[in-house]
């Protein structure tokens, strides 16, 4: 049937009220529609806070980048026939590029023109990698390589609790990630799997009884700038409206715009194929075959976006972190949250509720979910037994992971410049490529493709 080509079909996961002991909720299983929505909530939360910061940053309408990232995420998981169970949310990969197009008196029309042009080209590269197959992918991400980009996925995250979550409020982070820690390993059953939202209610709670016991805080905000203020303010949730349409303009373009754009392809293509990868891991599944589609998808689903003034897109690091979490990879789950994402794009109170999330709270829940990123591109390495002691597999991933989760910036131009995941995947994937042939090494045969593909999955 057509439903289950679209992978729009899924059979219930044991009594559908909790996963079986010791197993996983698989991509065409579910629970109980109640407990989807309970994940699905999860899953709305992860993603909410950079897709909804990103395009403030960016310059462009959140409520719209909130409502593109449900339909994105539809189109997603339609076009991958439901096989990658992803959300996708604000891509951080292009803040660079919009930053330099605005410098130059770019408008948001040129912005969202360029980012277009990126996802076209995105979409093309995925097609490219579909019809020449998965192993085009692998040669150019063996094991030692992919491990690294997804360790540098999570962990190129940590400065942002360092720098930003965790200082707003402290030990409202510190007694929230206890909460989610304590949930995830001690709670049974559907309670530990969602020990996420729990952590969440309870550090919003927390907050707001703190308000009310010891008064304002003082303390930076998202900005660093200290000042008197109450953890929890609920005054632009009383003055948003409860429906409204988020503003649209329509896309211009411009040569040196486009070119400012396309360098972020690159991340993109690392990044979703470091996605797919830990996807892969944490359902033990082969979805070599889903690659091509999912680099294409997100290509489309960042040129649509853009089409109608929205913001760029990319599957979404949190929301993995969400299914590394609570073991529950049902495709289910994200259809829930993708149409709850486009009816709070229509609802700016709902929004600014959301938004009300104070720091200190995220701080403590991406900490663990940023950290089980990481740690899911060490398990890669460790499933796929990379041997450190060979100098080309070494030296250039610690110069890379150093360079990425450190911050390192590149100034190519003066308005174009390599920094973080980018910079540090480059160095990790040009550094092995470049040094194997230069060492006389000899680059994975197509056997030894096929051996490390059965070692992953």
């Amino acid at each position: 049937m057509w439903r289950d080509r679209l992978g729009l079909r899924w059979t219930v996961h044991g009594n559908g009220s909790a996963p079986l002991p010791g197993a996983s909720v698989m991509p065409h299983e579910r629970l109980s529609w109640s407990r989807t929505a309970g994940i699905g909530a999860q899953h709305v939360v992860a993603m909410f806070g950079a897709t909804f910061v990103f395009p403030i940053v960016m310059g462009l309408d959140p409520n719209l980048a909130i409502l593109m990232s449900g339909v994105s995420t539809a189109l997603f998981l339609l076009v991958v026939r439901g096989r990658v169970p992803s959300y996708l949310g604000t891509s951080a990969a292009f803040v660079g590029a919009v930053a330099a197009i605005r410098e130059a008196g770019g408008g948001s029309a040129l912005v969202t023109g360029a980012i277009m042009v990126a996802g076209l080209v995105l979409a093309l590269a995925g097609l490219l990698v579909h019809r020449a197959g998965a192993t085009l992918v692998h040669r150019l991400f063996p094991p030692v390589v992919s491990g690294a980009v997804v360790l540098l996925i999570g962990f190129n995250l940590a400065p942002v609790v360092a720098e930003i979550y965790w200082p707003q409020d402290q030990w409202v982070a510190l007694l929230t990630m206890a909460v989610v820690l304590a949930g995830g390993v001690l709670l049974r059953g559907f309670w530990g799997r969602i020990s996420v939202l729990l952590g969440l209610v309870f550090g919003f709670a927390l907050s707001w009884v703190l308000d009310r016991i010891s008064g304002p805080l003082t303390g930076p905000d998202a900005t660093g700038k200290v000042s008197e203020h109450f953890r929890v303010d609920f005054g632009p949730v009383a003055a948003a409206d409860w429906f409204g349409l988020p503003s649209l303009h329509a896309p211009a373009f411009s040569t040196s715009a486009i070119l400012l754009a396309l360098p972020a392809v690159i991340a993109l293509v690392a990044e979703n194929t470091g996605h797919v990868k830990a996807v892969a891991e944490m359902t033990r599944s082969d979805l070599d075959g889903s690659l091509g589609r999912a680099l294409a998808a997100d290509g489309l689903a960042t040129a649509l976006s853009a089409s109608t003034g929205g913001s760029p897109t990319t599957t979404f690091a949190e929301n993995i972190g969400v299914m590394a979490a609570t073991r529950v990879y049902s495709t289910a789950a994200y259809w829930v949250a993708a149409g709850t994402a486009v009816l709070l794009g229509l609802c700016p109170k709902f929004g600014a509720l959301v938004a009300a999330t104070p720091g200190g709270v995220l701080g403590g829940i991406t900490v663990v979910l940023y950290g089980m990123i990481g740690l899911l591109g060490a398990n890669i390495w460790v499933k796929n037994k990379v041997d450190f002691t060979e100098p080309v597999n070494l030296v250039p991933t610690a110069a890379g992971i150093v360079v990425g989760i450190g911050g390192v910036t590149l100034d190519v131009t003066d308005s174009f410049s390599l920094s973080g995941i980018t910079l540090g995947t480059l160095v990790v994937l040009l550094g092995h490529h470049l040094l194997r042939r230069g060492s006389g090494a000899t680059a994975p045969s197509g056997d030894d493709v096929k051996e490390q593909r059965k070692h992953f999955v």
